[in-house]
């Protein structure tokens, strides 16, 4: 009989000795939802320091920002609290910004206060929580 050099060997769905499984996309660049919402989260902070600096917010704003970026880059760690407190800024904000729709009649409180409960559906979504240390 004739054999054939290149002949391949049969699997037998054992890994190779030495041979490293991949990992299966566990980390952030599966939720790319999450870092949506961390930049929407830096950009709010931006604004905020904005309009301290600028007189048209009191001092004492300037807690909320040390949260928000605390909060955006927690996210990015894929951490529970940073999770927790991502959700909590996004639900005070939709509620906040409608409830100025409701008195104001302005489309850009509804606009914001939509983008934010759509920002919250996303967060509270079950393969989001579960993946999270």
């Amino acid at each position: 009989m004739m054999t054939d050099s290149e002949t391949k060997p049969i699997p037998t769905g054992r890994m190779p000795i030495g041979a490293k499984p991949r990992p299966q996309k566990q980390g952030l660049l599966k939720f790319p939802g999450l870092i949506a919402i961390s930049l929407y989260m830096l950009l709010v902070a931006a604004y905020t320091v904005v309009n301290v600096v600028k007189h048209d917010a009191e001092l004492l704003f300037l807690l909320l920002p040390v949260f928000f970026i605390a909060g955006a880059l927690g996210l990015l760690k894929m951490l529970r609290w940073a999770w927790a407190l991502s959700l909590a800024a996004v639900a005070l904000f939709a509620g906040f910004f409608l409830w100025l729709f409701s008195v104001q009649h302005t489309f850009q409180y509804l606009a914001q206060g939509l983008l934010n409960l759509v920002l919250f559906l996303y967060l509270v979504r079950t393969d989001v929580r579960e993946n999270l240390r």
